[in-house]
């Protein structure tokens, strides 16, 4: 059974001395002692001690950025993790870099298109459009020529199975109509400095070249004198011919439709257009 005794001590009462019995109450005693004593720690011990100090104090904060780094550390692993997973979805897709140059035209009037991932993962569109008179029919191009022609083969129920001459001819024509309805309604909402509804609208157009890339095969066409070529070990291989107001097939084509090839600083059809065909130009068949 314990108990608690409490005593009343007067004002002028001194109270009475408690024996310390406790292990901290006899180090302070001890402590105490040896100050009364004038123990005065040896040479070793004042070189010793503050190298203890000094390693207790600095212990914990070196825990602390050993922590800090291993979280770092972690971080930048997690990151290259990702960093590969992602080099790793994308080495599928072809390696590929466009460049384009205005030149000494006061607008830039080309465009390029390019869908990596098309129709599927394994299939690439690239697209180039040199535009002249001004630069909305090749942007049109850029914008929607891609689009029909994937609607042309998602007609076909099996890729293995689509006609690509038949596809590319259709896609060209269809585009080419767009462009002519677009002219006529008057849609162009882009702050161009031709006039549509003028003579000097009708001269507007682009070639076009495009290249689908497939794992068994490439399939390019082309309208225009925009061209696509196959560099293989070194060696440029044409893989698309221009279409020249000179050409031969194309001349007499030229003069059945009824139209005229003039020598105007070179082969020009009625004097104006240095290329046969094109998108959009009401000067071109």
């Amino acid at each position: 059974m314990a108990g608690i005794c409490c005593g009343v001590v007067a004002e002028n009462e001194t109270a009475a001395a408690v024996e310390p019995r406790s292990r901290a109450s006899r180090r302070r005693r001890l402590e105490l002692r040896l100050v009364s004593d004038d123990a005065v720690p040896t040479p070793t011990t004042l070189d010793m001690a503050p190298a203890k100090r000094k390693k207790i104090e600095l212990f914990p904060i070196r825990i602390s950025r050993d922590c800090g780094n291993a979280v770092e550390k972690c971080k930048r692993i997690e990151e290259n993790k990702n960093k590969s997973k992602s080099v790793k979805l994308k080495e599928d897709a072809p390696k590929f870099g466009m460049t384009s140059v205005c030149g000494r035209r006061r607008d830039m009037e080309d465009a390029v298109s390019i869908h990596t991932s098309f129709c599927n993962k394994n299939t690439s569109y690239f697209g180039v459009f040199d535009g002249h008179g001004c630069s909305h029919v090749a942007m049109k191009c850029r914008d929607r020529l891609h689009e029909i022609v994937k609607q042309e083969v998602e007609g076909f129920k099996e890729e293995k199975c689509v006609e690509w001459k038949e596809t590319m001819e259709r896609s060209f024509v269809k585009m080419d109509q767009e462009v002519g309805n677009w002219r006529v309604e008057g849609e162009n909402s882009s702050t161009c400095r031709c006039e549509l509804q003028t003579q000097q609208g009708d001269a507007v157009g682009s070639t076009a070249v495009v290249a689908v890339v497939t794992p068994e095969k490439i399939i390019v066409s082309n309208c225009g004198d925009s061209r696509a070529v196959l560099c293989r070990n070194g060696v440029a291989i044409p893989l698309s011919s221009d279409h020249k107001p000179d050409r031969p097939d194309e001349l007499l084509r030229i003069q059945e439709a009824g139209g005229r090839v003039i020598y105007w600083d070179g082969p020009r059809v009625l004097g104006v257009l240095a290329m046969s065909r094109a998108i959009g130009n009401l000067h071109s068949t």
